[in-house]
């Protein structure tokens, strides 16, 4: 039996308009759940990886215990979830489409783990058994309390001799409760192994520049191996830096592929044309599931990387944060070229 992946983050009620509709462009909202480090459960899941996920959330919630649920039905193991007074967070997302862009708006403040410190989570207890340990940047960002129990997160994790991955997953709408990702962030990639992020993830979170203008939609890949170089020189326990490398040319057209530098060998994945995305959010949440599970149990850092792109190309496809997609069919994808012809 492999040894289990842990992830530990904030789970949010999903609020999104029916199809490509604006918000309350007619008065429904389709209810789901979404957070970065449950995606990332949740994919391992698909790919039939043991997965435990941690946070903490509202007792005696009608809400909280339907995502527990939710998780159950996924094949996560909720078991070492925490209770904490605070609310269950929530999140709006009109999903874009085209030349107008998706757009999310939170409301989370005062929620469990917004409110929760160190010692409000048996790391410890939750982490015995398991192999791997991955945190986002998104928690830090939620609170001064919540930034706290993160770093008592990944220090619990190294005492427990697990592998740490962390995704720097900047949120520039969250960073509000005084101080900056980049004042933050450092300690935590000091206590990690694997660091997951896109070119101004690096910027934001850790203070370094990528050569190419992150917001021109056009990317040149080769400059990323002297970006991961210089991420590599600033935190020497990393082992290695995957970024994912995405090419915006609206909201409906994203080119897709990433690179992998381990210190030995820089690595570029395939490249995909995704040409009418019905849902990005949760796309890079995917990648890092396929490259945690492509790591655990590929033959090669290659294979690894391409597993990870062919997954979070595939969730795309989804609405939802959640990847549904089992390791059969990402390697059809990875087979296949992604034709999209019909299985019969």
């Amino acid at each position: 039996m492999d040894k289990p992946v842990v992830t530990f983050g904030e789970i949010m009620l999903r609020l999104a308009p029916p199809g490509f509709e604006r918000l309350l462009q007619s008065p429904q909202f389709v209810a789901t759940f979404g957070g970065g480090e449950a995606n990332v459960a949740v994919a391992l899941a698909g790919f039939g990886y043991p997965a435990r996920y941690l946070t903490v959330l509202p007792p005696n919630h009608a809400v909280a215990d339907a995502f527990i649920a939710e998780l159950r039905r996924f094949g996560v193991d909720p078991s070492y979830i925490a209770r904490g007074r605070g609310r269950f967070g929530i999140y709006f997302v009109e999903p874009g489409a085209n030349q107008r862009p998706s757009k999310v708006l939170y409301d989370r403040d005062y929620s469990a783990i917004a409110l929760a410190k160190p010692g409000d989570v048996d790391f410890a207890t939750a982490f015995q058994g398991a192999a791997w340990f991955h945190i986002t940047g998104i928690t830090p960002a939620i609170s001064a309390s919540a930034a706290e129990l993160a770093l008592a997160s990944v220090r619990s994790a190294r005492e427990a001799g697990l592998t740490v991955s962390c995704d720097l997953n900047f949120r520039k709408n969250l960073w509000k409760w005084g101080k900056a990702a980049k004042e933050v962030m450092p300690e935590l990639v000091r206590h990690s192994d694997v660091c997951v992020a896109n070119e101004e993830d690096c910027q934001m979170s850790l203070g370094i520049q990528a050569a190419a203008d992150v917001h021109s939609g056009r990317l040149e890949r080769e400059q990323y191996r002297d970006l991961s170089g210089r991420v590599l020189a600033a935190f020497p326990n990393l082992k290695m830096i995957a970024i994912t490398l995405r090419e915006s040319h609206s909201a409906s057209h994203n080119g897709w592929s990433a690179c992998l530098n381990d210190r030995e060998q820089f690595l570029l994945s395939r490249h995909y044309e995704i040409t009418h995305i019905v849902d990005r959010v949760g796309g890079g949440d995917c990648f890092a599931g396929g490259l945690i599970y492509g790591l655990l149990t590929r033959p090669s850092r290659q294979d690894a990387l391409e597993f990870a792109v062919a997954a979070s190309c595939l969730k795309h496809s989804l609405p939802g944060d959640f990847s549904r997609f089992t390791k059969d069919e990402v390697e059809q994808l990875l087979k296949s070229g992604g034709s999209g012809r019909v299985v019969r």
